[in-house]
């Protein structure tokens, strides 16, 4: 059951079609925590393999002298691991190969990948109210994350004081408390730059919470803006 569940969530956007077991639900929420650890090198291999045809010509051009297999499978993982799809290989190996063009980065290179599936990720937030709900992170705080990275532009680090991080935190919490208690659970949007930081911080604490950046918002995609950060 476990590898069966495994396949769909890889290729099927982690949704089970038929009527689900209280048992197979279980699994598929276990198997959707843990689909990063998941993806071994050998998987990555065989979804490369097994693409059609007419993709081969762009598999030889990028993997492996533009990125490794296990490169590609650590931005697969950090897909996965926001629960992002990888069906579309395609799009995914057409955007590693204009991103390796400029930085070797993995973190860099899965932002450039996030923007180009913007229309996948942005569907898969849209609610029945027919928008993505948002929660914009304020001026405040994009220039307190702004300034708080060190290094070059291919190997920054956030080295935000321990009390702004506790306030940053506090305030997320305070934040989507009280939108959980309104049955709202909006997406935290920042910009470009800034993403990878932010989620890196509240993915230790609140796992659930999607962040996106502008540049992922799909121009016919519409948003509602519920409040700031």
């Amino acid at each position: 059951i476990a590898d069966n569940l495994r396949e769909e969530a890889l290729f099927k956007n982690y949704t089970v079609v038929d009527p689900p077991t209280v048992v197979t639900t279980h699994l598929t929420e276990i198997i959707k925590e843990n689909m990063a650890d998941l993806l071994s090198y050998g998987e990555v291999q065989k979804l490369i393999q097994d693409l059609p045809e007419q993709h081969k010509k762009l598999v030889d051009e990028v993997v492996p002298s533009q990125i490794t297999i296990s490169g590609l499978k650590s931005v697969l993982q950090n897909l996965l691991g926001e629960v992002v799809s990888i069906r579309d290989m395609p799009s995914i190996l057409e955007a590693i190969s204009e991103a390796t063009q400029v930085t070797k980065n993995i973190t860099l290179i899965t932002e450039h990948i996030r923007m180009r599936l913007s229309r996948q990720i942005c569907a898969s937030h849209v609610g029945p109210q027919g928008y993505i709900p948002v929660v914009a992170l304020s001026p405040e705080w994009e220039k307190e994350f702004a300034e708080s990275l060190s290094g070059n532009a291919n190997d920054q680090q956030l080295s935000m004081a321990p009390s702004k991080l506790q306030e940053f935190i506090g305030q997320v919490r305070k934040t989507y408390d009280a939108f959980a208690m309104k049955g709202e659970l909006p997406i935290l949007l920042t910009s470009a730059g800034l993403r990878p930081y932010v989620r890196g911080i509240i993915e230790r604490f609140r796992g659930s919470t999607v962040v996106m950046s502008q540049n992922e918002i799909h121009p016919k995609v519409k948003i509602k803006t519920l409040g700031q950060l």
